[in-house]
């Protein structure tokens, strides 16, 4: 009997292990049952130019940390391309941070995959870090108040439509 309570909870403790570490959970994540205002910061965009988070206040915002290297980002892009075609002239105001890398490898990588949007580089990822990350790709949803509504790995899961019922 001792030994079968010792085998499950070994068994509790490697499941909580893997889903610490696949990103799961995390203690302090942002939860949605309250309203969180997103962390305000200041970033420099890939020309060297200061941009401020606060500055887009009045718009809903969608934010997406990725990185050059990160496969999964690589497969959202589309998606989040997709939508900033579709939203963007609509006042939802769309943000790209690449995390811990270089601003000239940044730079190359958002000019060969052709971005519209906003691309910042979040060099050191003091960003990500105030953000709690676990990981990329990680997008986030502020409300015009720049409330964070929603946070997820993929664009599809962030309901954009429910800030723009009129387009289909």
């Amino acid at each position: 009997m001792k030994k079968k309570i010792v085998f499950v909870l070994a068994g509790l403790f490697v499941i909580i292990l893997v889903a610490v570490a696949f990103g799961q959970y995390k203690p302090g994540m942002f939860s949605m049952r309250q309203k969180i205002q997103a962390p305000d910061f200041s970033l420099k965009d890939i020309s060297g130019k200061t941009f401020r988070l606060s500055s887009l206040r009045g718009n809903p915002i969608l934010m997406f940390f990725g990185a050059t290297w990160c496969a999964a980002c690589r497969g959202e892009m589309p998606y989040y391309k997709n939508l900033y075609q579709k939203y963007g002239g609509q006042g939802l105001k769309f943000v790209y941070i690449d995390v811990n890398e270089s601003s000239q490898r940044v730079a190359r990588f958002a000019r060969e995959n052709s971005f519209p949007y906003l691309v910042l580089v979040d060099e050191y990822g003091s960003v990500a870090e105030n953000y709690n990350l676990i990981g990329v790709p990680t997008i986030f949803l502020l409300d015009k108040d720049r409330n964070i509504v929603g946070i997820s790995h993929r664009v599809a899961d962030l309901h954009v439509e429910r800030f723009f019922p009129a387009i289909k």
